[in-house]
């Protein structure tokens, strides 16, 4: 029985055995007759790609020309043709665009010289698409390139002709990277010039004499008359035409085809070896084929012996991927548990954080109306409701804050600042927090050059409101807070490099803290930490906003000592005139600086450095003393403004002041330079003969605003602007769903010295407008979420009104949806301006001032 089984077996081998070689003789024969067919059929495969190459080339064309009409069209509505062609900059295919009027013959080109068409040969009358195409030349460059004319037409008028130059060798990457495995040539020719104007980079051998067709003759030894006649016949007709002939001891087949109409020819050869390489390449193959396949037989049969072996270790390979994956889904659902704990938290601490401002609010309100006879507690208690509704306010925009940014949406407003501003600013809101806690707050400014910057104010603030309320959050009862900021080696004269410096003798963070400090909803956990309020959402932010600022953002703590964060940006100098005339309409133009800290007066002269001034500089009292005493005397360069740092070695600034005043009988003004709130010594100061005093760190702006004060000019010029933004005798129609916020509304504005009429949605407004009469209102202040129809639809209505002044009159979009998506809507709908809530009423007047200027002046 077994031995009729292998009998069998063996049977069944030697019958495969014979069917494959059955299969192998068939192939065999096969392939000996594909590989003579392919000789011929190589022919035709290479006109093909001939073709091919022509059709991507006659494409290209095709897509400038149609890309220059473009151009042409563009050009019938732009203001200034000259500064469009100017403005245009070349490309790799574009190398050079120039305009000629109608009726002229030169004009004006993208690189600023003079353009003439005497230069350009369009007599062959080519065309591409209907445009006119000159002859090769070569160019400016020492390129092969040609021109394209494109009429430009207005109203069916011929106004100019657009010429665009172009350079072949932007033909280069159509050229198939092989042909022929290398072993072909291409060349691109002027028919009428018979030049080469280009040899492609990956194809063939290259040869230096092939200049033009009479260096391609020689070069290949085409001097046959009769061969050369047919091919000048066949390019002036502009056919195509293909040859045998002998190139290099080789038999080769020479090509020559047309291409635009026989304007340009490619011109190549291959060797006819390198042809039927292909078809025994085939053969080969086919051979090769074979042989896998027995191989194949063979290795079939091993394989099903090991089938059943790999079978099992699959099933326990797919046994452990289960495991794996079930493994990931359970670290999913912990991570995901662990957020939703984070985001449990957040709003736990966010309820008691909202609350705690809130129940201040109400509990101050039911005082208010207590003790609403007395003047002093109402001041106070409206003071303490201001207070708590800003805390509130602040909580609130960090929630928006971090969904604006996880979203995406979160935008900078570019704007020039003055740095003097932002500090004092951020100064004016941390320094009492911190007296409060009887903390010691320094801010220094060193290395500064340059004052007035551009970028966005508001998130600057931002990051430093973040990192010192913090600061003064963690850092205990008489601790220390310094806010430095520092000028770095500017890497761009466009650019000031500067870095923030947060530092306290705060609680400090752990280790495992500062990992996870710059994520969202998270907070120290501490007995110490626990009992300070937050969202835990303030780090998040303002790494965002740094990132978004292009900075970076680094903290370094040690629990117990202390924290430092350092914050580096780079923000564009806004390069501002000197107001040379300032200092001479007060005449200033000498200036002493006395202060013991030789950095400080280094950073004030190198500030001042723009206005001109001679800035001298002593490091003690009795030194200016004595230089004061003796200018008086001399009569000889006098100083115009005195600048004394209160804390000095020595005599300090006011005893310092308190001399000069006897020594000198001259009215210099005197102004003290302090880091600290000067309320205990003002007193001192002007019995000393101190002017005013100056907050360091110095800025020359403030120093301007104090010297416009002591000459009495400040209080006109805000009497002045106080006058030009009042709101009296205006008349607006408000849309204001909510009565609380349209009678706080009505009130703001009686105090302003204007008057409103309030309706509750966009319907009504939209009714009472139509219906009334022309110009009764100066303005609409309209909200946007409104029962019925909300401020958009209304605003279209209102706009949409065959009424001059419904086209004209000034609408304000005031609403609580304050993204920048929101005042993009708000003006796509033909609102004016967009006034976010809580209502800043300063805010609102200035817009509403200045539309309705606007309005005025338009009519």
């Amino acid at each position: 029985m077994e031995t009729k089984k292998n009998n069998n077996k063996k049977v069944l081998i030697i019958f495969v055995l014979l069917a494959f070689l059955l299969l192998g003789s068939f192939v065999f024969f096969i392939a000996t007759k594909i590989s003579s067919e392919m000789s011929q059929s190589a022919i035709s495969n290479l006109s093909e790609s001939l073709d091919l190459i022509r059709g991507t080339i006659e494409i290209l064309f095709q897509r400038d020309a149609e890309y220059q009409k473009l151009l042409a069209e563009e050009l019938v509505v732009v203001d200034n043709l000259e500064n469009y062609i100017l403005s245009y900059d070349r490309n790799s295919t574009i190398v050079k665009m120039s305009l000629v009027l109608s009726g002229k013959t030169e004009g004006i080109s993208n690189n600023g010289r003079l353009f003439s068409t005497d230069t350009l040969d369009f007599s062959d009358n080519n065309m591409i698409d209907g445009l006119l195409v000159s002859t090769s030349y070569l160019n400016e460059m020492g390129t092969w390139a040609y021109t394209m004319a494109c009429p430009v037409r207005e109203n069916g008028e011929e106004i100019a002709t657009l010429y665009v130059e172009y350079i072949y060798d932007s033909l280069d990457d159509v050229f198939p990277d092989k042909l022929y495995n290398s072993n072909a040539s291409l060349y691109i020719m002027d028919a009428k010039t018979e030049r080469f104007l280009l040899k492609p980079k990956g194809i063939g051998e290259r040869v230096a004499g092939h200049l033009n067709l009479a260096d391609f003759y020689r070069a290949n030894k085409i001097l046959e008359e009769n061969i050369q006649s047919e091919i000048a016949k066949s390019i002036k007709n502009g056919k195509n035409i293909m040859f045998y002939h002998d190139i290099n001891e080789k038999e080769s087949l020479i090509y020559m085809w047309a291409v635009n109409n026989g304007s340009l020819y490619l011109i190549g050869y291959v060797p006819v070896e390198a042809i039927q390489r292909e078809g025994k390449a085939v053969k080969q193959n086919i051979l090769n084929v074979v042989i896998v396949m027995l191989a194949a037989f063979f290795i079939c049969c091993a394989v099903y012996f090991v089938y059943e072996k790999q079978q099992a270790n699959l099933r326990k390979e797919r046994e452990i991927e289960r495991e794996l994956y079930n493994k990931q889904l359970a670290e999913a659902l912990q991570v995901a548990q662990i957020a939703n704990t984070s985001k449990t938290m957040f709003l736990s601490n966010m309820s008691h954080d909202i609350r705690t401002p809130m129940n201040a609010i109400l509990g101050f309100t039911t005082l208010l109306a207590k003790d609403a006879d007395n003047p002093v507690k109402v001041r106070e208690y409206t003071k303490k409701i201001t207070s708590s509704g800003q805390h509130l306010l602040s909580l609130i925009n960090d929630i928006l804050d971090v969904s604006k940014i996880e979203s995406g949406k979160a935008v900078l407003t570019l704007e020039e600042f003055m740095l003097n501003n932002t500090i004092a600013s951020v100064d004016a809101i941390i320094r009492p927090a911190a007296k409060e806690k009887g903390q010691i707050f320094d801010v220094a400014v060193t290395g500064i050059k340059h004052e007035y910057l551009i970028g966005d104010e508001t998130r600057l603030n931002q990051i430093l409101l973040n990192l010192l309320s913090n600061a003064v959050k963690y850092t205990p009862q008489g601790g220390h807070i310094w806010l430095r900021i520092i000028g770095l080696e500017q890497r761009s004269s466009q650019y000031e490099s500067i870095r923030i410096e947060v530092e306290d003798t705060g609680f400090g963070m752990t280790s495992e803290y500062l990992e996870i400090i710059f994520d969202a909803f998270t907070r120290a956990e501490n007995s110490t930490t626990n009992k300070v309020q937050g969202t835990g959402l303030g780090m998040a932010i303002t790494k965002n906003i740094v990132e978004l600022m292009g900075g970076t953002i680094d903290v370094t703590s040690e629990v117990g000592k202390g924290s430092l964060f350092t914050v580096e940006l780079e923000l564009r100098i806004a390069h501002q005139k000197a107001d040379k005339q300032f200092w001479k309409k007060y005449g200033i133009s000498r200036i002493l600086v006395v202060d013991s800290d030789r950095k400080a007066c280094q950073d004030i002269q190198t500030l001042m450095e723009e206005t001109n001034l001679i800035v001298e500089v002593l490091f003690n009292g009795e030194e200016a003393v004595r230089a004061i005493c003796e200018t008086s005397v001399t009569n000889d360069n006098d100083y115009h403004l005195l600048l004394l740092a209160w804390q000095m070695a020595g005599i300090d600034g006011i005893e310092t002041a308190k001399r000069i005043r006897k020594c000198c009988s001259k009215p210099i003004p005197i102004f003290l330079l302090t880091a600290y709130e000067w309320d205990g010594i003002e007193e001192q100061a002007l019995q000393a003969g101190i002017d005013d005093f100056l907050l360091k760190p110095f800025f020359v702006s403030a120093l301007k605003e104090k010297v416009s004060a002591f000459y009495a000019e400040e209080k006109a010029t805000d009497d002045e602007r106080h006058e030009e933004l009042a709101l009296e005798g205006y008349h607006f129609l408000v849309a204001e769903d909510n009565e609380i916020n349209a009678e706080i509304l009505q009130e703001l504005l009686e105090i302003e010295g204007a008057t409103c009429e309030i309706v509750e949605n966009g319907q009504i407004a939209l009714e009472r407008f139509e219906h009334t009469a022309a110009d009764e209102f100066d303005a609409i202040l309209m909200d946007v979420q409104m029962p019925v129809m909300n401020g958009y639809e209304a605003t279209k209505r209102i706009r949409a009104l065959e009424r001059l002044d419904a086209k004209n009159i000034p609408i304000i979009a005031m609403t609580a949806n304050a993204f920048a998506e929101d005042v993009k809507d708000a003006l796509n709908v033909g609102m004016d301006a967009h006034v976010s809530k809580p209502v800043d009423m300063i805010v609102l007047t200035q817009t509403l001032h200045q539309y309705i200027k606007q309005k005025e002046g338009g009519q």
